[in-house]
């Protein structure tokens, strides 16, 4: 019988504050298989881990008085957001503010961390990831989940081109590397195999309602896992991931009797089932007050 793949949301977000080089650390310390971070782009291009591109609740920028003048108001895929945004600053910039607990009323353990890790780029998660799988003695993958790529598009900082560089230069442009990619977006997701030439595993991230940002065909979420969706996908991704919630309530999805469940339907067109979401997380997320502190090497963290 084959093992579940643990894959750690964000790092080991339950003990550490999430997409930081000491999450991804301790996670895979954890036992954890997969490393899954978030990638966002800097105003110069570069992929970095933080959960969205607004960072106000993720860095200590909102408290930094040379940032003032950065705060702004932006519509990210129609949502309209106000802060500070990774496309804004260069990685300079970046590289100078330090992580912090995104929900500290859920994780207030995190907050002791509070400032002490830096914002990491794709390629030290990367350096991370083999650092790990030659210490550990079993090889880790990574994750990444592009994040609003037709957002980041509009504005010229596209992820295709610097994703595909980074793996590539990894050696991790393969059908078997340790690694998975990510996407709400069927149009990331179809650039990435067609146009560039990606032949990593490509995962299709689908929700419970709405349709994938910029997607040329106007199909929704719900028309993307109907059979002929899903045997459409197929040509261009590998595997998909489902909220939870449409594998655990298929009824969200109106199935008929005798309709396979959704699972069945993308075994059928050849893609395997990642569950999404929850399924995502590190198991633990969080540390009972009397528990001690994981260990995790504190070398590579603190201040560069």
């Amino acid at each position: 019988m084959e093992q579940p793949l643990i894959i750690a949301h964000r790092g080991a977000s339950g003990y550490r504050p999430e997409h930081t080089l000491a999450g991804y650390e301790l996670a895979a310390r954890m036992g954890a298989d997969c490393l899954e971070p978030d990638l966002v782009s800097t105003a110069d291009g570069v992929l970095v881990a933080r959960h969205e591109n607004e960072i106000s609740g993720t860095t200590d920028i909102a408290q930094r008085a040379e940032f003032a003048d950065y705060r702004t108001t932006k519509v990210i895929d129609g949502t309209e957001v106000v802060g500070w945004f990774t496309e804004d600053l260069t990685w300079a910039q970046v590289q100078t503010l330090r992580a912090i607990e995104r929900i500290p009323q859920l994780r207030p353990a995190n907050t002791d961390y509070n400032g002490l890790y830096a914002v990491p780029r794709f390629e030290e998660i990367l350096a991370l990831r083999e650092r790990l799988s030659d210490e550990l003695a079993r090889e880790l993958a990574v994750y990444p989940e592009t994040k609003h790529p037709t957002y980041f598009a509009g504005l010229g900082l596209a992820l295709e081109e610097p994703l595909m560089k980074v793996i590539t230069d990894a050696g991790l442009n393969h059908a078997d590397a340790p690694i998975y990619i990510q996407s709400f977006e069927v149009g990331n997701l179809r650039k990435l195999r067609r146009d560039l030439g990606c032949r990593a595993r490509l995962v299709f991230l689908a929700d419970t309602d709405g349709a994938p940002a910029g997607d040329p065909t106007g199909k929704t979420y719900a028309e993307w896992l109907t059979a002929t969706g899903l045997s459409e996908l197929a040509g261009d991704v590998d595997a998909l991931g489902p909220h939870k919630d449409l594998v655990l309530n298929p009824l969200l999805l109106n199935p008929l009797p005798g309709v396979p469940s959704l699972v069945e339907r993308a075994h059928l067109a050849g893609l395997v089932v990642h569950p999404g979401r929850a399924g995502r997380r590190m198991p633990s997320l969080h540390r009972p007050g009397n528990q001690a502190k994981p260990p995790v090497s504190t070398a590579m963290w603190p201040q560069k």
